[in-house]
């Protein structure tokens, strides 16, 4: 619309003619919104509210007498209060750059005061301390030309040539080569300690390969032993038993042997002996039949003559009882007993005749027994005799 102006979110919008502004201002301040201006009549002029920059590089002495180059760095801007925005108008609004200037100027003459009062050391380990004593002493000369500063900066204390400010730090400096030393030192040694460490744990690692290697090895080589020395085991069992086997039938053979030389030696042996003794057994036999068939035929006229003296003997034999005291226990039977006795008694001195008439003893033997027959049949009967 025509004749209605509005000021951009940085800027501040001044109007003057017709009535005051605040304060008794020569123009009206109008921000953040618009206005209906007449023309001809009024006139509208801008002022910028965005932030603006100065540097400094200024020489100061500070209280030891040294000469020290500071640069700063002020970051300022116009108030956004109506009064700042009146001063800052009626001073910049011609040529706005000038406020930079201004700056720059008014805190180069505050950094040569302050730092004026203080000493090297203080200035270069209280940077902020000093930027602070800045800011505090130029606030109320800033504010009467309506601006306002953001932050100080202190970029860079110089020395120039005299080397204050690096004899100052060589102590520092020492300390820090000595503790930088003293830290490389140290990792040094733990590098070393940790490479030492690693190569420890590599020889470890390597021997305990090396002893699973040599313990596999030693197990491959027992296995390939063993496999090795399975084959001649086994044929050494082999021939084991085929040896324990061969002995078995050399033993077999040798008893088959031995009862095939049984059979064919010691058996027939002893069957020719046996043979041979019946042989000599039966001519023994022949030659006793021949010797006793000799001899019995000169014994016959010898028996007939004893047959015939026979009972004259048992007459002899009987008349020796006529004197006796005879008991007979048991009637018939008793005597009958005795007269076998008497008999026998008889058949008694016939044998006792022919040994003494060099009767053969086969022959003797025999009436003996003939005679021990009778004695014997004489006490089997239950009869029972009694001679006194």
């Amino acid at each position: 619309m025509f004749g209605y102006r509005v000021p951009a979110p940085d800027q501040a919008m001044l109007i003057s003619g017709g009535r005051r502004g605040q304060g008794g201002a020569p123009f009206r301040v109008v921000t953040g919104h618009g206005k209906f201006v007449l023309p001809v009549f009024r006139k509208v002029r801008f002022l910028t509210l965005a932030m603006c920059e100065a540097e400094v590089a200024e020489t100061c002495v500070t209280r030891q007498g040294i000469a020290l180059t500071v640069r700063a760095v002020i970051a300022f801007k116009v108030g956004n209060d109506t009064e700042s925005v009146v001063n800052a108008g009626q001073r910049f609004l011609s040529d706005q750059d000038q406020m930079s200037v201004l700056t720059g100027r008014i805190f180069a003459g505050h950094l040569r005061s302050i730092i004026g009062s203080m000493t090297v050391e203080e200035i270069v380990t209280e940077r902020q301390k000093l930027a602070t004593e800045v800011l505090e002493t130029s606030k109320t000369e800033m504010a009467k030309i309506g601006l306002i500063v953001d932050s100080l900066q202190i970029q860079s204390i110089d020395d120039g040539e005299t080397g204050y400010i690096e004899a100052m730090s060589a102590p520092h400096k020492a300390a820090i080569q000595r503790q930088a030393q003293i830290a490389q030192a140290q990792a040094t040694q733990a590098s070393v300690e940790a490479q030492q460490e690693a190569a420890r744990n590599q020889a470890e690692y390597s021997r305990q390969t090396a002893v699973v290697q040599a313990e596999y090895s030693a197990e491959v080589d027992r296995a390939q032993a063993r496999a090795a020395q399975a084959g001649p085991l086994a044929q050494a069992h082999a021939q084991q038993e085929v040896l324990a086997a061969q002995t078995e039938l050399a033993e077999r053979a040798a008893q088959l042997r031995q009862q095939e030389l049984v059979a064919e030696v010691v058996k027939p042996a002893e069957a020719e002996a046996e043979r041979i003794r019946l042989l000599a057994m039966a001519e023994a036999e022949r030659m006793k039949i021949q010797a006793e068939a000799a001899a019995s035929h000169d014994r016959v006229a010898l028996d007939r003559m004893l047959i015939d003296q026979l009972p004259q003997i048992v007459k002899e034999a009987s008349a020796g009882l006529a004197n006796a005291n005879v008991n007979v226990l048991n009637g018939t039977d008793g005597l009958g007993e005795i007269a076998a006795g008497l008999v026998g008694q008889g058949l008694t001195i016939l044998d006792s005749v022919r040994r003494n008439l060099g009767a053969p003893e086969g022959q003797d033997g025999t009436a003996a027994k003939n005679g021990g027959g009778s004695g014997a049949g004489g006490q089997g009967h239950s009869g029972r005799v009694e001679i006194e």
